[in-house]
């Protein structure tokens, strides 16, 4: 299991045991099935009016994704890349193709197989880039449709409020204060189901979603930048050395805008096209190392 996953749940167990035991004289009071219902088959309801059927079901499998502790396996794809180059370079391409099929990574695996074919460089950044950015639309969707519960959930607690209050006002002339105050909690309690359920469970599990979209995205920019120098024919150690530099620094490449070290230096291979693109001149040959 995720640890930042577990160590969040024991914490949300705590705060509303501390809650029920500490802040109520009767902790069954925060135990209200009708409006409990109310706020998940009302925002399940929604969901579904609001999303195909296919995508509403494979909430329950995000939800084993955000428990399960998934590893990227940088280092490995850093690895079968150099592996994969040094033998590219010298020529032995039944050596590379052997290898290719050893390699576990299906974004790596077609990037090298368009190398080995001699698909041209801008083709196969433009494919990579292209899967990188359906990858990131696809997810970025996954990630929505838990914000969109999460918008849904407080408001079907209102209208369970709503529904208490009505019961409350039917029996207000009896001026039974013990019924009425009953009546009262558990017109609360459905808001309360809301706001828990949209704070501590939906959003909670889309910024998880969008977090893990962001590392997935990294390691195919990584892996792309491989596959370019790959093509350029560059040094498997200069290769290396610059991936774990990618794979190090990836979190002040994005929050911070920090530009990479290769890119500073002149050599950057988007760089180049970035700037070929726009009609201004490149890095030169003179500037690499």
């Amino acid at each position: 299991m995720n640890p930042s996953t577990l160590i969040g749940m024991v914490a949300s167990v705590l705060l509303l045991v501390v809650v029920m035991i500490f802040a109520a004289e009767d902790p069954l009071l925060f135990i209200d099935l009708p409006g409990l219902g109310i706020v998940l088959f009302g925002t399940l309801a929604a969901t579904f009016m609001s999303y195909p059927l296919r995508e509403v079901l494979r909430v329950f499998k995000l939800f084993g994704t955000v428990i399960r502790n998934e590893r990227l396996y940088t280092q490995s794809a850093i690895d079968e890349l150099v592996d994969v180059s040094r033998l590219w370079i010298r020529d032995d391409l039944a050596a590379v193709e052997r290898a290719l099929k050893n390699v576990n990574n299906p974004f790596l695996r077609t990037g090298v197989q368009l190398v080995i074919e001699r698909t041209p460089e801008a083709d196969i950044l433009d494919l990579m880039q292209w899967r990188i950015s359906r990858l990131r639309a696809k997810e970025a969707a996954e990630a929505q449709l838990f914000r969109v519960m999460a918008s849904y959930a407080p408001a079907f607690g209102m209208i369970g409020t709503l529904v208490g209050l009505v019961n409350m006002m039917d029996i207000l002339g009896t001026g039974d204060m013990l019924v009425i105050g009953g009546h009262l909690a558990v017109a609360l309690m459905t808001t309360f189901y809301g706001i828990l359920l949209a704070n501590l469970v939906f959003k909670p599990v889309a910024v998880k979603l969008e977090r893990r979209t962001e590392q997935r995205v990294i390691l195919m920019n990584m892996v792309m930048q491989g596959i370019a120098m790959m093509t350029a024919r560059r040094s498997p150690s200069l290769m290396r050395e610059t991936l774990k530099s990618f794979a190090a620094h990836h979190e002040d490449e994005i929050f911070d805008g920090a530009q990479p070290a290769a890119q500073a230096r002149g050599w950057w291979p988007f760089a180049a096209r970035k700037a070929s693109k726009a009609g201004k001149p490149g890095p030169s040959a003179a500037g690499r190392p």
